[in-house]
């Protein structure tokens, strides 16, 4: 009964006959789990376990929908050719723009699962603007797997008038799921999936910045987006604490099978397990990708005619390293494509973060930059070797998400394997606390010399400061100078360092004057210590001799 079916290939009768079908299915199958749940355990209680059930439900001859099945069919894909799916989306839906597109709303009182005992609620979204392919959402209910039919009652269409009536068999480009994530009595937005592999989820008090995606491919390159294609939405009656949402992917390089658990909470918890089967050589695929903005920040004032002091969704790569390293990499907006590359062996976490949590920082009273969360990854099994690889693209406005961060293997993936990545995904709020060490909390670079001053000025040099606070810094603040400045550079040179108790902060300001050739790039890293001890994360800029 597990039928993959496509609704742009189903006929509105045949589509009827099979509710019908699976409405029959869907009431032996609740029976026989009424039953399962209902059959005492070894202690003598009802086996109310969900797991036990199902186990239960097995044995009586049938086998609930779940990962597995999306697996199997991932790996059918993956030995067929690719076949590219034409835009489904009529002309006047194709042509809409951003605008008349969000003009488009589900209508509340239409939100599926309602009828489920659950607080999660599932909203669908409209074909148009650049979401011209739709997307095939299931739900399961007593493990059978029924597709969501499309229907223009569920919209309101706002402002938007169109010639003729839309064809009855649309589709969604994508879905999203409520919860009453800040308040008990409102359903907030929880999590959304749209636009090829997109995803992005929320926490307590946070709003929407950066994404996550399923997978890149060749990122930074000829890049190529594989897309979840089908999805299966999985709420457990009475069990409020997750959801589960299943679903396909495929690309002409790669098919693949992913595992959602949503957990709802201050930071939301995604739990992810990706079976990925490739069809072709692959020279770099990106796991576990996030894709963000930074457009200006106290490090990177190249764009100053703006009221708005900082504009970024994140403002720093923070990555565990297999050896226990915690690292700090400030973004910024750079002049031409750059790539930067933390070679690692199973490396233990890696985000995008937004530390900056302060709103005179940003000032803009519609965005709320400050709220938006960090997505903090941590492998669930071992990645072996590869390297963390951080992009960052020029932009010119706040519109373009221009950079991305993903997990890299060393070698290259090809035809016959099959890839198994677990792992979780966070919302982040502060990064306090998660690692014991100080944290760079801000970053400047100037010329290296105060203004006004009659010291000589060297060409190509700049002074790159940082401000450290946390850990056991207001400690060392009692004898100061004792906490050194540890700095090294790839190339060029360092020419001088200092440091100075920053009391504002509880912590310390340390500054590095560097010196590099015309053009070259330099990687500098810095970290307190004392006593031979690290007391701070490392923090990596580079800086281009310009």
């Amino acid at each position: 009964m597990n039928q993959w079916v496509s609704m742009s290939t189903f006929s509105r009768r045949s589509f009827v006959e099979g509710l019908v079908a699976l409405a029959t299915f869907a009431a032996t199958a609740a029976t026989a789990k009424e039953a399962a749940s209902a059959r005492p355990a070894a202690g003598g209680q009802p086996a109310d376990d969900p797991a036990r059930a199902d186990a239960a439900m097995k044995e009586a001859g049938f086998s609930p929908f779940g990962y597995g099945d999306v697996i199997k069919r991932a790996r059918e894909l993956a030995a067929l050719p690719f076949v590219e799916k034409p835009s489904q989306a009529p002309e006047a839906l194709a042509k809409l723009g951003f605008d008349q597109w969000r003009d488009i709303r589900f209508r509340p009182d239409k939100a599926l699962l309602g009828n489920s005992d659950t607080n999660f609620r599932m909203q669908m979204f409209h074909l148009g603007f650049l979401f011209q392919h739709a997307v095939t959402v299931n739900i399961i209910r007593d493990g059978v797997a029924t597709p969501v039919p499309y229907s223009p009652q569920m919209f309101d269409f706002g402002q938007n008038k169109f010639a003729k009536p839309l064809p009855v068999n649309v589709g969604f480009a994508g879905f999203r799921l409520h919860y009453p994530l800040n308040d008990p009595t409102v359903r907030d937005e929880l999590i959304s999936f749209i636009g090829a592999s997109y995803f992005r989820f929320l926490g307590q008090g946070q709003v929407y910045g950066l994404s996550a995606r399923g997978l890149a491919i060749n990122a930074g390159g000829q890049e190529e987006f594989p897309a979840f294609r089908e999805f299966w939405v999985d709420v457990r009656k009475g069990d409020d604490s997750r959801v589960t949402v299943f679903a396909l992917l495929d690309s002409p390089s790669v098919s693949g099978a992913y595992q959602f658990n949503i957990y709802p909470a201050k930071q939301t918890v995604v739990d992810v397990e990706a079976t990925l089967f490739p069809r072709k050589t692959i020279e770099k695929i990106g796991v576990a990708p996030l894709t963000s903005m930074f457009f200006i920040g106290e490090n990177d004032r190249r764009f100053t005619d703006d009221y708005r002091p900082e504009v970024h969704d994140s403002d720093g790569l923070l990555i565990h390293s297999g050896s226990g390293e915690w690292i700090w990499r400030p973004l910024h907006n750079p002049r031409a494509p750059s790539t930067s590359s933390f070679t690692e062996n199973n490396v233990r976490g890696f985000g995008l973060m937004q530390r900056d949590r302060v709103f005179e920082h940003y000032e803009d009273l519609d965005i709320a930059y400050e709220r938006r969360p960090g997505y903090w990854v941590e492998p669930r099994n071992p990645w072996g070797e590869g390297r963390v690889e951080l992009i960052e693209l020029p932009t010119t406005d706040e519109t373009n998400d221009n950079v991305v961060a993903a997990w890299v293997p060393k070698e290259a993936v090809g035809p016959g394997q099959q890839l198994i990545y677990r792992y979780s995904i966070t919302a982040v709020g502060a990064t306090d606390g998660m690692h014991a060490g100080g944290q760079a909390i801000n970053s400047f670079q100037s010329a290296p010399r105060a203004l006004g001053s009659s010291e000589p000025l060297h060409p190509n040099t700049r002074r790159l400061m940082v401000d450290f606070a946390g850990g056991e810094l207001p400690y060392w603040l009692k004898a100061p100078d004792r906490v050194k400045v540890d700095a090294s550079a790839s190339s060029g040179r360092i020419l001088r360092t200092f440091i100075a108790p920053n009391p504002k902060i509880g912590g310390f300001r340390a500054g590095v004057d560097v010196e590099a050739p015309p053009g070259q790039t330099v990687d500098v890293r810095v970290f307190l210590r004392a006593d031979n001890k690290a007391l701070t994360e490392t923090w990596i800029f580079p800086w281009r001799a310009e």
